[in-house]
């Protein structure tokens, strides 16, 4: 089952100075759609959202949040989705099937935060994982990409093992997988707990890509680019927002996430402040960068990829919105 979480930011003071009319107030409505709920792009969200960033921006929020990145994506090319954080290889596969997307914004150049898994008193290694079972969040997901990039790049095979964002560190802990590509703050957690420990860590060993971005579909820049720029100028805006208020960030993360502050603290020094406060997609290095995220995608089994150029925007470049 899916857990979904929305958040709706009224206009309805500002809609009645203007006069504005219901119907108008929903095509300033832009649904976000993120990959998981303990994942970083849930923080950046949540942020604009408790400091009325999309308000000041005159639009209304709602978050959705999914099982995993490719069911994010299905959301958005299925229309329940406008603005999604995701893989960037999933636009360039998604346009090869006929979902016309591109990444809008430049959100993370690595997997921060992402590691393999096992538990603590298990003396695997990642060699020893050949012929066993390993969770990852979905199918097409971040997780699933660094997964076959690892049977790749170590020469190995395992089953991968489908079981959501919130089933990775359950299933791991129960022990109905041998280990678990598990992303921040949760990575942290519970090696910090001593429950489980790091085999891999992806933030050290995957060459510095273009892991991650902010897309919407061709057709929805399109048609509504303000709203897209609005969208982003809020998100950015939160993020600048949480650099530079360490003690509002981490006590945000410890308690959407209901997680020790020492945690929260380790995501936010090993993960948000790593983040691309820029976005510009416009940069000499974006499309070396897309297609080094690209090559990752093929060499860990992705198939029929559209070539970088074609997943790229530089239509919108971030103006944070400041608090």
């Amino acid at each position: 089952m899916s857990f979904t979480r929305r958040h709706v930011l009224t206009t309805i003071a500002a809609a009645a100075l203007l006069g504005t009319s219901a119907m108008a107030q929903a095509a300033d409505t832009v649904r976000i759609g993120l990959p998981t709920k303990t994942y970083w792009p849930t923080t950046i969200a949540e942020t604009a959202v408790k400091q009325k960033l999309f308000e000041k921006e005159g639009i209304t929020a709602e978050l959705t949040i999914y099982r995993g990145g490719a069911e994010t994506f299905e959301a958005m090319a299925a229309g329940a989705a406008d603005v999604i954080l995701d893989a960037t290889s999933l636009a360039a596969a998604g346009r090869k099937k006929g979902v016309m997307s591109k990444v809008v914004a430049n959100a993370a150049m690595g997997y921060y935060g992402w590691q393999l898994m096992v538990l603590a008193k298990s003396t695997a290694g990642v060699k020893d994982l050949n012929t066993k079972k390993v969770a990852i969040t979905s199918a097409g997901s971040g997780s699933d990409l660094l997964a076959l990039w690892t049977i790749q790049d170590k020469k190995i095979d395992f089953t991968r093992v489908p079981v959501g964002g919130g089933g990775l560190v359950p299933n791991l802990l129960a022990g109905n997988v041998d280990a678990a590509v598990v992303y921040s703050p949760l990575s942290f957690q519970i090696s910090k707990s001593g429950e489980a420990k790091t085999i891999l860590d992806y933030s050290k060993e995957v060459p510095p890509n273009l892991a991650a971005g902010w897309i919407v579909l061709d057709k929805y820049a399109q048609e509504k680019p303000a709203l897209v720029q609005k969208t982003l100028n809020a998100l950015y805006g939160a993020l600048m927002f949480m650099r530079d208020n360490k003690d509002v960030t981490v006590k945000l993360i410890a308690e959407l996430y209901e997680i020790p502050a020492e945690i929260a603290a380790l995501e936010y020094e090993n993960t948000i402040l790593k983040l691309e406060t820029d976005g510009s997609m416009s940069g000499t290095k974006i499309p070396e960068e897309v297609q080094l995220a690209l090559d990752m995608a093929k060499a860990g089994g992705m198939k029929d990829l559209a070539p970088a150029a074609e997943v790229i925007s530089t239509q919108f470049k971030p103006v944070p919105t400041k608090p």
